[in-house]
């Protein structure tokens, strides 16, 4: 396949997407979803991360992301967030990540849609157009919105739809470069955005794992993110 265009020369118009997952930010020391086993204390993490949970021990869910939220705000962005910061001097960058983390923000990027939603924000139990940002690193009961209604993470809990995904496949269908980073393609509905990239589209995958892939359509990287960036720097 085609490889990107020296960076010198491609006009600002061409459209890079990147599409980024955990193994990006796991670089910045934010261990990914089920890492450490996918246990937290006791809990099996994936038990906590669903609207069940919530309904059932909401302190405990609130605690549980507290926690997060504290890693992500210690977290500094990696070589890879900046470097793709760095390619909005010559490209049309649009980020979709599937991380909750902000880190790809305070690298520099300017637009930045978050599929699973965004940690250090929440939003109201009665109206979800209701988003607050949370001061500090904790959000505990009792945190209201203006209806006086519990406040809750403002992220995508297991069993529920993902509201960004329509927004995203909109941006990938007109994207010219689609740069995978991070992630192994294994979770949906995010995993299927790859398939609206039109045809003239090249496909680049940074991952150190063995996902699978049509290798005439995609230049696979098998690197870490913040190794393999650089390569594909070079290959623009």
């Amino acid at each position: 396949m085609s490889s990107c265009k020296n960076i010198t020369h491609i006009p600002m118009q061409e459209k890079l997407v990147v599409l980024s997952g955990a193994g990006i930010s796991q670089e910045s020391g934010i261990d990914t979803f089920r890492g450490a086993g996918g246990l937290w204390e006791k809990y099996d993490v994936t038990e906590l991360a669903n609207p069940a949970a919530w309904e059932n021990d909401p302190e405990l869910v609130l605690r549980f992301y507290n926690m997060r939220r504290k890693k992500v705000i210690e977290a500094k962005p990696n070589l890879a967030h900046k470097k793709i910061a760095e390619l909005e001097n010559h490209f049309d960058v649009h980020v979709i990540t599937q991380n909750v983390d902000d880190l790809h923000e305070r690298a520099g990027s300017s637009k930045v849609l978050h599929l699973h939603g965004e940690i250090r924000k929440a939003r109201s139990t009665k109206d979800e157009n209701l988003i607050y940002d949370i001061e500090g690193s904790e959000l505990n009961i009792g945190d209201a919105c203006e209806l006086g209604s519990q406040l809750r993470p403002h992220v995508v809990w297991f069993g529920e739809a993902v509201p960004a995904i329509e927004d995203a496949i909109d941006i990938v269908s007109k994207a010219d470069i689609l740069l995978i980073i991070g992630t192994s393609l294994n979770v949906y509905p995010a995993a299927g955005l790859v398939n609206y990239c039109p045809e003239h589209c090249n496909i680049h995958l940074i991952d150190p794992g063995t996902p699978y892939v049509d290798s005439d359509k995609v230049n696979v990287i098998r690197k870490k993110a913040t190794e393999g960036i650089l390569d594909f720097v070079n290959l623009c």
